[in-house]
Formats: structure tokens, C-alpha cells, sequence
């Protein structure tokens, strides 16, 4: 009998995700498999909202940017149902077992890889696939969504260099980028920002009014200042840190319950962060401040050349695994190739940029100002 596949995609939208889709259906159906999507993610596995997925849904959507499936942040195991919230994993595996599925593929970021193994641990086979726009899926070279937003982001910080040069003034960039600050250095690199502040490196706000008014004095009466949403002072670092520290050595549930809620709170406080830094650099240099705040911006849109490339070549050899019956694994992208990586391994872990990262080299080396 010939394999049954289903496809979901959760989270959130990416560039990519229809050639994923494209991929894996056109792939598995020239290998005799059959197809069905859930939609809107985990909530229509949960719902059992399905679509079949044949060579007439799937023609057309190798270009179109978002997912035709829809997509949603549930999570099976906290699912709002009515006014409450419930575990819906066991009504996801009588669903999978409805509809006869030999494997189950999710097309998602950090937080999917982490539900698709509890779906794994229920005795469901699982693949994923990796896809966010912030490239911090571990255990993968780059995700699917990435160069899109990436090539977007610079193109945002090109265009606002010329608004920056004739108004003499401080531009800060938002870019995305909640825990890991691949897109913010990789834009601010590629876009010539002249300070760029990712979450893996604490900053500290004299040191770039410093770094700026550095430049006034040279000649340059503008900067560009790139920042992920992420992006914390080395005194956010510090505090937060602690507060991890307190709730890991804590004793009882009701002290860990008060840090949590503390760490919360830091968390709460530190959104709208490029908005404090923008009105902190223009009073420290004396220059006036915009701040552009990109946001969903970057999700949109068509697929970059790179980014079909790599949604296909992910997707087809995700078929290549379910004929072998590999379970359990996510497909990663390494070198030109792809590899199959243990769930267990990916779930719960963050791809960050490292210290001694080539990036970061290349930014200091044309002295890019990081904050530190």
C-alpha cells in the first residue's frame, strides 16, 4: 500500500513554506504516496480540518509567500478550547490515526520542533522541517525564510540611509530577532549599519553614543543603528541572568513561581527597547533620533531564489527519509545537501550566533560598533 503523508506548518508565516509544501506533495506523489494538510496548524489537527493535497492544489504556489495550509501558535498540549485550556495530544493521535497517516511532517521554527516531538513521544512518526525568518533553528546551517527576510531587512536599511544622510540624523532599525540576532547582523552587515546590537552580546548605551558621536566628529553626521528585538543592556543581561540563576537554586515551588513571575516582568519590560534606545542616544549625543520598526514586514512577501532552493531541496529529501521510514528527525540543511537530525536532539535548543562567529569578525573589522 502506498504511503499516506500529512503536512502541517506552525507558527509563525515564513517565505518558503509553499515550496515546502510544493516539494514534499509533488515529490511524494510522483513516488505514489498520498497527500492531506491540516489546516492552521496543531488546532487543525485537533479540529481534523484537512485539504488534499494534490498536482492541481499544489501548482502555482512555488512564488506565493506565506502557507496555503494557514498556520496558528497552538500547541497540543496547551490548546484554548472554548475558555479553557487543555491538552489536546491524545485527540491529535486518534486524528492521525483517522486518516491511516504512515508519518506526520511539520514545517515550523524552535517551537513546533519541540510539539512535534511531544506528538513523537505519543508514538507518532514525525518529521520536520526547519523554517523561521530568525535562522535559530539548532541544529541546522540555515532555515527556509531566512535570506528572504534577510535580503528584505537590507533592503529597508538601504532606503533608509539616504533619509538618515539628509537629515543629519540617528536611524534605529528594529529587525527580528527575539533571541538570536542572526538577521539583525547579517542586515546590518550587508546594509552598512554603523551599529549593529544582537541579543548574544549585551550592550551598553555609552559605548554606542560614543561610538556615534565619534562619528559626528569625524565628519559623518548620521548613523545607522540596527538592532534585533531582542537586544538587551549588559544590565538587562546581568538581571535576568541572576533571576535564572535564583530560580534554578530555588527550594520551593512558591519561590519558583515568584521568580518566574519576576523574570516575566524583565521580559514584559524589555519590549519596546529600541524605542528607549532611540530617545537614550538622542539625548547622550545631541542628535536627533528616528526609530523604524520593520516587523511582519520581513515575513512577507515572495521567496527569495536561495530560499525556494532550499524549501525544495528540504522538501524532497524529506520523501526520500519517509521511504526509508526515518522517523523521528528533522531535516537539516548541511553544506549543499540535507541530513537527518534526531528530534531529540533539536527540541528545545537555540541556534545563537557565536562570539567568534565570521559575522561578527567582519562587522568589527570595518568597525561596526556592537555595544561592547
Amino acid at each position: 500500500m502506498s504511503k499516506q503523508i500529512g503536512i502541517l506548518t506552525a507558527g509563525g508565516d515564513s517565505p518558503g513554506l509553499n515550496a515546502a509544501i510544493r516539494a514534499i506533495g509533488k515529490a511524494a506523489l510522483r513516488s505514489g504516496m498520498q497527500v492531506i494538510g491540516f489546516r492552521d496548524g496543531f488546532r487543525g489537527l485537533m479540529e481534523n480540518r484537512t485539504v488534499r493535497l494534490d498536482r492541481h492544489t499544489l501548482s502555482g504556489i512555488l512564488t506565493v509567500g506565506g502557507t496555503i495550509l494557514g498556520t496558528s501558535r497552538d500547541k497540543p498540549h496547551r490548546m484554548p478550547v472554548g475558555n479553557r485550556v487543555m491538552d489536546m495530544t491524545d485527540v491529535m493521535v486518534d486524528n492521525y490515526h483517522r486518516h491511516y497517516l504512515d508519518v506526520l511532517v511539520c514545517l515550523g521554527g524552535g517551537g513546533t520542533q519541540k510539539n512535534a516531538l511531544r506528538l513523537a513521544r505519543k508514538g507518532l512518526n514525525i518529521i520536520t522541517l526547519p523554517k523561521t525568518i530568525d535562522n535559530d533553528v539548532f541544529g541546522t546551517d540555515v532555515t527556509f525564510g531566512f535570506d528572504t527576510a534577510l535580503s528584505i531587512a537590507t533592503d529597508a536599511i538601504d532606503r533608509l540611509h539616504s533619509t538618515a544622510h539628509s537629515h543629519h540624523r540617528i536611524i534605529v532599525v528594529e529587525v527580528m530577532g527575539h533571541r538570536t540576532g542572526w538577521l539583525a547582523l547579517g542586515a546590518g552587515i550587508a546594509g552598512g549599519a554603523d551599529v549593529i546590537l544582537i541579543p548574544e552580546i549585551p550592550y551598553q548605551e555609552e559605548i554606542v553614543a560614543e561610538a556615534i558621536l565619534h562619528r559626528s566628529r569625524s565628519g559623518s553626521r548620521f548613523s545607522i543603528v540596527a538592532v534585533a528585538e531582542g537586544a538587551w543592556t549588559q544590565e538587562q543581561a546581568d538581571a535576568y541572568q541572576s533571576l535564572v540563576a535564583q530560580r534554578a537554586a530555588a527550594e520551593s515551588s512558591e519561590e519558583k513561581a515568584r521568580l518566574k513571575a519576576k523574570i516575566k516582568r524583565l521580559e514584559a519590560h524589555m519590549k519596546g527597547s529600541a524605542l528607549r534606545l532611540a530617545r537614550q542616544l538622542e539625548e547622550k549625543t545631541g542628535l536627533e533620533s528616528r526609530l523604524t520598526i520593520l516587523g511582519h514586514l520581513q515575513r512577507g512577501g515572495i521567496p527569495s531564489a536561495a530560499d525556494r532552493l532550499l524549501s525544495t531541496r528540504l522538501g524532497t529529501a524529506c520523501v526520500e527519509f519517509i521511504a526509508q521510514e526515518r522517523y523521528g528527525i528533522m531535516v537539516a540543511a548541511r553544506g549543499d545537501g540535507s541530513e537527518a537530525v534526531p528530534l531529540e536532539e533539536v527540541a528545545g535548543k537555540v541556534k545563537q550566533v557565536p562570539p567568534d562567529h565570521p559575522w561578527i569578525h567582519s562587522a568589527r573589522a570595518v568597525s561596526t560598533c556592537l555595544g561592547d
